[in-house]
């Protein structure tokens, strides 16, 4: 690129001259391209371990003059491509003008202001384009994104996010170089004394990701794939690397888990200043990392961005001090967090806000602001270091808040707003339209939890038992009086303890609704779950069905799910989630904890509790391949293993683990534990998290450690959990026992003892209560990458097995093609996010319809494995073979397809070969806009129209025929299973090929044969058959127009006549007399070569071709400027039995096909292809 001269005192430093005129010298620097010697291999190293090759460029031209010591450098490049096109121009531009001035200041003032107004009027272009992007990358940036792209070849749509100095080991020597992180690879350059390392690793490979330190490997970072271990040290700053790492991997995770990910987030929050050396990408990042973080630490929606956070003290009425920690400002939140963990947290909606106001300073409380809600609850925040940009901020987020009246008020009153506000007409005509809803104000479970609709009329209870439900909820009551009560609840160490000492059945629904943060989101969606049911009710599908088949196995021994009252409940809340989140649709354990939910809050309460878990506290729990629960299964083995290490590796030998674990965590022991206790482990998970379910699970595993450590087998095990759970008892429950139907696994007279559930949770607190959030978060960010890429390991090997009985390809092709596949797939979907293949990725498909891919890519996988290479028609015939696969017709086809028409080719009998290539050339797979007779091609394509019809209209009959009948079910199964076999297409029944389409299939077969050994004898034999082809049509011709009716021949013989002698098929026809060639081989002749092979396909595209010689018989000047005779037609049939009289045609299809030598070719091409960059220094010095 041009660049504003600069002054250059030694010229021949570490720079070769290769190119010089009277004027401009151009230079390589040493070490780059060919040669260069020792000096160049020690410049080499330098600018790759100094990175002085982001700064300086490999090539440069200088301006000289004959006079001066100084030169002036006045443009550089990255290639000999680019820096030849700069000399090219000064040498035809500016030379000639340079040469008549009379001195050398006049020459240097004038190349100077010439190279300066080239850059102005190069500005002046990018500037509309690219004025953002100059603001937020600095050059150096910029340059090494350029270096990564020459580097690894990778085009413009992979974007760099950061990169960094690091050492790679190879073997146990490191090689300093350069880490760069893109959006969806890791890449790695080293060039030491000659010796190049290039590496490059997708994401979605990555199947583990840690840093550790060892002796070998000092605090270095491993990234491991299903083949290999990449070892990585030395960093500036390991962590800030290594945090980056697993942003970019989870996000190639989720990528493979749902197509929301191929989206970018583009609401991410952008910073105000410009920070060095850091693309906007990373910033994202960054930001969107903490946007999570603070989501999860305050249980927000998705939809929260986090728009800044400063230290801060909180004054705290109760405890009468000042609490150190942090303030969060979002769009609709502001929240606290205490330094010390689990000392006070605080969220305070902007709709509940009424007045920001800035309190007066003093020494004690210095910069305070003052916060009001509507409830009357006061909050004073401290020692603020902006407070008059903060109370700004705060003002203009609390504009743009909607002006809300709900406030902490009941569900009832957010439901009848819902309802006359959707239904205003209906509500004013009277109570009876409102009722014909299927949600409405009046169900007895749209203002009550279930248990309270079953209590409601039952006498007072004054034993011992209630009288301590009531003191507990006289406990709570004064916690809200001290605390608060509601969304703006001091949240401390002392509500930890009244959780974990039980909540009272009354505030049950409540306190779950405002740990969870379900009522933050049900505040601000007024009427949306009256108008979900309303849309969903009455919809069938899979999910809907799934939800029928589970509505009476919820809780079956609950009275209140054995009436309709409860079931139908059940069915809206559920019903309604599978509407407004179909990626997860319905998934089994979902109806328990819903059951559950319903029966202590009322039907809008409970649904968004359920979107509080399935979308935030178990996020992928319940999509249709569980991830989150495998994810966490695999965290619980990993802490089982850290914390009861001998148990572990017993219960590893066993198995138990992961059978065990599963059903725990879907249902929250709710499954496998006596409801009244289960109960209390949920009110401990909607306020602690998940952190609750493993305590729980290990403090079970270490009773039974003993018992555990003696069993032999699995079975064994399991019935000592299973009884030790049977048995954990809730002595101060006041509600009547409940049968728990889960198998009752005693073994003996003795009845086994009972475990208090408070001493299993408080025991659970001591032992394992060490375990924090972010712990979790981390094994599980490790685990992640282990279980969806075991799900993609599994998802192949099932397809592969799938396919091993519709192909020929040996396990080990299959497996090869399935990732070669896949990765075209996905390639489109992140370099390509308007494809129609990220448009169609859809995780929850079948394995063999996951992954699909388009034509453009389609066309590059035929040409790199087909064994039919047609020269540069060969796309041609890809497109056709394409369109022959795409059964459904929406642009895509999935592996299945592709190894069909593969298979075919490489495995297929001589006649499945050839029908291949008959079908390539007739509909669908030819389209009309490829026929050169535009008449030729609307005939052939409205020929069948009336047949069509006819069949329609006979069928009609055939069916009020049979209506006249009456028929058994039997017969109707017949029927039914007669439509679902498979029918085996014979030859017979291929359609009649037209002249047309036939001259295109010898094309075709000229090209495939234009680079066989045997060109010349294919040739010939291909000459032959096509003119013995065209003689069998004549002879068709004249056979059909003999039955034709004579008005009919009448009328087309004034125009048959004329094409005729346009065409000169009367010499062809003169010849077929005299020859009296019979117009198709008997049946019997070829019956034998017409058996189908077991590998039998239906695919492929035909060819154009323009290479034909003069010489051959097929065309005689009938292709240019004639008219073909559109009553000419030959079979399938035919065709065969006419290549089968020539043996080199013959022996060309019969030979099998090397498909290894293709698939190393192909892989060795994707290898080029990523390194290279797009100009090459050696094969522009060879030119």
């Amino acid at each position: 690129m041009w660049i504003h001269p600069e002054e250059v005192l030694l010229a021949g430093a570490l720079w070769v001259s290769e190119r010089a005129n009277p004027f401009f010298i151009l230079q390589r620097r040493k070490g780059h391209g060919r040669g260069g010697g020792l000096s160049g291999l020690l410049v080499g190293t330098l600018d790759v371990v100094l990175d002085s090759s982001a700064r300086v460029a490999p090539y440069r031209i200088l301006l000289q003059t004959a006079d001066s010591r100084i030169y002036w450098n006045v443009a550089c490049g990255s290639s000999r491509k680019e820096i030849t096109e700069h000399w090219d121009w000064l040498e035809s531009n500016l030379l000639q003008t340079i040469s008549i001035f009379d001195n050398d200041e006049d020459v240097t003032t004038f190349v100077k202001g010439k190279i300066s107004g080239i850059i102005a009027e190069e500005n002046r272009l990018k500037q509309g384009e690219e004025q953002e992007e100059q603001e937020e990358d600095c050059g150096k940036f910029r340059e090494a994104e350029l270096k990564m792209r020459r580097l690894f070849g990778m085009p413009e749509e992979e974007k760099l996010v950061n990169y960094y100095s690091c050492s790679y080991w190879k073997g146990r020597v490191p090689r300093q170089g350069w880490l760069y992180l893109s959006v969806n690879h890791l890449c790695f350059y080293s060039f030491l004394l000659g010796k190049e390392v290039t590496l490059v690793v997708q994401w979605m490979e990555v199947t583990q990701l840690e840093k550790n330190a060892t002796l070998v490997f000092p605090e270095s970072v491993r990234v491991s794939t299903r083949n290999t271990e990449h070892f990585f040290s030395m960093f500036l700053n390991i962590n800030d690397t290594f945090k980056l790492m697993e942003q970019l991997a989870t996000i190639a995770m989720r990528q493979l888990l749902d197509n929301e990910a191929f989206a970018a987030d583009r609401s991410l929050p952008k910073p105000c200043k410009t920070l060095k050396n850091v693309s906007a990408l990373k910033r994202d990042l960054d930001a969107r990392a903490k946007n999570e973080h603070y989501r999860m630490m305050f249980r927000l929606t998705p939809e929260e961005r986090l728009d800044g956070h400063t230290d801060c003290t909180l004054w705290t009425p109760f405890a009468k001090m000042h609490v150190v920690g942090q303030l969060f400002i979002s769009n609709n939140y502001i929240c606290f967090n205490s330094r010390e963990e689990g000392l006070c947290q605080l969220i305070i909606p902007l709709r509940e806000v009424s007045i920001v106001e800035k309190a007066d300073s003093s020494s004690v409380l210095p910069c305070p602001v003052s916060i009001s809600t509507k409830n009357k609850m006061n909050f004073l925040f401290a020692n603020l270091k902006d407070r008059d940009f903060l109370v700004q901020r705060i003002s203009d987020f609390l504009q743009r808040t909607p002006d809300s009246s709900w406030g902490d008020t009941s569900p009832l009153s957010l439901i009848s707003h819902s309802a006359s506000s959707t239904a205003p007409s209906s509500l004013s005509s009277g109570s009876e339209s409102v009722r014909a809803r299927h949600y409405h104000p009046g169900l007895p479970t749209a203002s009550h939890g279930l248990l309270q609709l079953y209590h409601q009329d039952a006498p007072e209870d004054l034993g011992p038992k209630a009288m301590k439900e009531k003191m507990k909820e006289e406990a709570w009551n004064i916690h809200f009086s001290e605390f608060g009560r509601g969304v703006c609840m001091y949240r401390t160490s002392r509500t930890r303890e009244h959780v974990l000492n039980g909540i009272p059945e009354r505030l049950r629904g409540e306190l779950w609704l405002l740990f969870s943060g379900a009522k933050n989101e049900m505040a601000t969606h007024p009427g949306y779950y009256s108008d979900l049911v309303e849309q969903a009710m009455g919809l069938c599908s899979l999910a809907t069905e799934e939800i029928e088949r589970d509505l009476h196995r919820s809780m079956p021994e609950h009275r209140a799910f054995q009436n309709e009252t409860g079931i139908a409940a059940l069915r809206r809340v559920l019903t309604a989630y599978a509407h407004r989140n179909p990626g997860i649709g319905y998934c089994q354990a979902m109806n328990i904890v819903t059951s559950v939910l319903l029966l202590y809050c009322p039907e809008e309460e409970a649904f968004w509790l359920l979107v509080a878990l399935c979308e935030r506290m178990l996020p992928d729990y319940y999509n249709t391949r569980v991830v989150g629960a495998l994810v966490d299964q695999g965290v619980f083995e990993e802490l089982t293993r850290a914390f009861l290490p001998l148990l572990y590796e017993h219960m590893q030998e066993l198995g138990v683990i992961s059978t065990i674990s599963l059903s725990w965590f879907l249902t929250l022991f709710l499954s496998v534990m006596p409801f009244d206790s289960a109960v209390l482990l949920v009110d401990c998970f909607f306020y602690e998290g998940i952190k609750v379910t493993f305590q729980v699970a290990l403090a079970v595993l270490h009773d039974n450690m003993d018992a555990l450590l003696s069993c032999s087998d699995e079975g064994e095990a399991m019935t000592i959990l299973g009884r030790y759970l049977d048995n954990v008892v809730n002595k101060q429950t006041v509600a009547p026992p409940i049968p728990h139907l889960h198998a009752l696994l005693t073994s003996g007279d003795d009845p086994p003892p009972e475990i208090d559930v408070f001493d299993l949770i408080k025991s659970s607190y001591e032992k394992f209560g060490s375990l924090r959030s972010d712990v979790i978060e981390q094994m599980r960010f490790k685990q992640r990458l282990k279980v969806i890429q075991s799900l993609e390991d599994t998802a192949k090997r099932s397809v592969v097995r799938a396919m091993m009985t519709e192909s020929a390809f040996s396990i080990e092709e299959l497996e090869e093609l399935y990732c070669l596949f896949k990765s075209k797939h996905m390639t489109s979907c992140y370099w390509g996010s308007s494809s129609s293949a990220a448009e169609h990725h859809d995780p929850s498909l079948p394995y063999l319809e996951q992954y699909r891919i388009d034509p453009a890519q389609f066309t590059q996988l035929f040409n790199a494995l087909a064994p039919w290479v047609c020269g540069g028609h060969t796309s041609t015939l890809s497109t056709r073979l394409f369109r022959l696969l795409d059964q459904n017709k929406d642009g895509l086809v999935n592996f299945k397809e592709f190894i069909t028409g593969l298979s075919g080719m490489y495995h297929g009998d001589m006649t499945e070969k050839l029908k291949l290539l008959y079908k390539l050339h007739l509909p669908p797979a030819l389209c009309p806009e490829e026929a050169e007779s535009a008449l030729e091609a609307t005939h052939f394509f409205t020929e069948e129209e009336p047949q069509g019809e006819e069949v329609k209209d006979g069928g009609g009959d055939i069916v009020e025929k049979k209506e006249e009948k009456v028929k058994d079910y039997r017969y109707y199964l017949r029927m039914w299973a007669k439509e679902k076999e498979p029918k085996t297409e014979t030859i017979k029944d291929l359609p009649r090929m037209n002249q047309e389409q036939f001259i295109d299939l010898c094309k075709t077969l000229y090209n495939m044969f234009s680079e066989d050994l045997l060109e010349q004898q294919l040739y010939h034999s291909i000459a032959t058959v096509a003119s013995l082809l065209l003689r069998i049509g004549e002879v068709g011709k004249k056979f059909n127009n003999g039955g034709r009716k004579t008005d009919e021949a009448a009328a087309q013989a004034p125009s048959t006549e004329g094409q005729r002698e346009e065409s000169g098929e009367s010499q062809v026809r003169r010849a077929l007399a005299d020859a009296q060639l019979e117009p198709a081989a008997p049946d019997e002749e070829i019956k034998d070569d017409t058996s189908l092979s077991s590998y039998s396909v239906v695919s492929s595209g035909s060819l154009q071709c323009d290479d034909i010689a003069d010489d051959t018989v097929l065309i005689g000047g009938q292709r240019q400027g004639s008219v073909l005779d559109v009553d000419w037609s030959i079979t399938f049939e035919q065709v065969l039995a006419s290549l089968l009289t020539e043996p080199p045609l013959v022996d060309y299809f019969e030979k099998k096909r090397d498909f290894q030598n293709k698939m190393a070719a192909c892989k060795a091409q994707r290898a080029v292809e990523r390194q290279t960059s797009s100009a090459s220094d050696h094969e522009l010095a060879s030119t």
